[in-house]
């Protein structure tokens, strides 16, 4: 069974998850995992699904073609190949919290940083927001991350204290 990736996205309203879904319930594919959100006024897909149907990529791109046109929903579609559950085995799980005045930078630093360390971003929401005490913009971010089970905690919170410096926001673990 092949597995797919279908990314999609359109001005926010009433029905867009079902117009996006229809495609794959139509089409005998399997829903296997989705990340919906809304960003700005669009909202936004991604799904993991599966088939077995083997021309199933392109009756999709057509369908797709399709969607964009009678409905203004953009949809892409991509086959994920040797697709295989990820082994989370010598890993643990942590969530960092980064909060501080908007500038140019944070996501960027902050993922190269975890990059650099070899530290994989499971999920990172972010958004920014006015403060109601002064008006400026707060911006906010949660990552979810795999840290080596070697990695010590202390360790990372330490390294980490430097971006938050370097960035002049808070950053805070759990564990």
């Amino acid at each position: 069974m092949a597995r797919y990736i279908m990314t999609a996205f359109g001005k926010d309203r009433t029905g867009i998850v079902a117009d996006v879904t229809r495609l794959l319930y139509e089409n005998d594919c399997n829903l296997e995992d989705t990340t919906m959100s809304m960003l700005a006024d669009e909202f936004t897909l991604s799904l993991l699904f599966s088939s077995q149907q083997p021309d199933i990529e392109d009756v999709l791109t057509r369908e797709c073609r399709r969607l964009e046109l009678d409905k203004g929903i953009s949809a892409f579609i991509r086959q994920i190949k040797n697709a295989t559950k990820q082994s989370h085995s010598g890993y643990k799980t942590c969530t960092l919290h980064i909060e501080g005045l908007d500038q140019a930078g944070i996501v960027y630093k902050t993922s190269q940083f975890l990059a650099d360390h070899r530290l994989s971003i499971i999920q990172l929401e972010s958004t920014a927001n006015a403060s109601p005490q002064s008006g400026a913009t707060i911006y906010s971010m949660t990552i979810d991350i795999q840290v080596p089970e070697d990695l010590p905690f202390d360790q990372l919170e330490e390294d980490l204290s430097a971006v938050a410096d370097e960035l002049h926001v808070d950053i805070t673990m759990q564990r």
